[in-house]
């Protein structure tokens, strides 16, 4: 969308467009969804009706997740032909499926730090879930036959695997961040994954 209005060009079809959209969507949404509960679930408290539907430790991930991958593809989009030193009629082609890699990569990266929203260790009983293994499966494994094999309905081009492994890296970054991010405090330190302990305990049955 930054680049339509910027250059007039998008550099992702609408296929494309599409394709992430099931990623965050639909498989994202089963694969989070599928999640056994944690051993924290118990401590929380009801949520008041009025309660924000989103938290303030949503919206830190969100917005840290954003800058980054605006920062990075913004940087792939305007200046990627020279950091990458692309040139030759198909230069644009193999860019665009950079990018398009790259962006793909970040929300597969960003569902595994989904999975915790305070907790720096997201890899925790994640292989419990064989849904949510299954949906990170199918979705890397549906990416490469789309830039591998479907390039003349996708609009992509093969890439080498210089090439893979930058749209890789970059999406792995997404990690660090999420860990930088979340050593910034927007909560009460008495919450626990972003709600308040219940009290428990002698105390607690005194204070009842």
């Amino acid at each position: 969308f930054v680049s339509a209005c910027i250059t007039g060009s998008a550099p992702l079809t609408a296929v494309q467009l599409l394709w992430v959209n099931m990623i965050m969507d639909t498989l994202g949404a089963l694969a989070l969804a599928t999640e056994p509960p944690n051993e924290g679930l118990m401590k929380r408290p009801p949520i008041a009706r009025t309660a924000s539907f989103i938290t303030k430790t949503m919206w830190r991930n969100i917005a840290g997740q954003s800058v980054y991958q605006l920062s990075v593809l913004g940087i792939l989009n305007f200046a990627g032909k020279s950091l990458l030193k692309l040139d030759g009629p198909d230069s644009t082609a193999v860019l665009n499926t950079v990018i398009f890699n790259s962006f793909v990569f970040c929300q597969v990266f960003n569902e595994i730090n989904s999975r915790e929203i305070e907790k720096i260790n997201v890899f925790k009983g994640m292989f419990n879930s064989w849904v949510f293994t299954g949906v990170m499966t199918v979705t890397v494994v549906f990416q490469v036959i789309i830039v591998e094999f479907l390039g003349a309905f996708a609009s992509t081009v093969p890439l080498s695997w210089q090439h893979w492994l930058l749209s890789i890296l970059i999406g792995s970054l997404s990690m660090i961040v999420a860990v930088f991010l979340k050593c910034i405090p927007v909560e009460s330190c008495r919450h626990h994954d972003g709600y308040e302990l219940l009290p428990s305990g002698p105390s607690s049955s005194i204070s009842a």
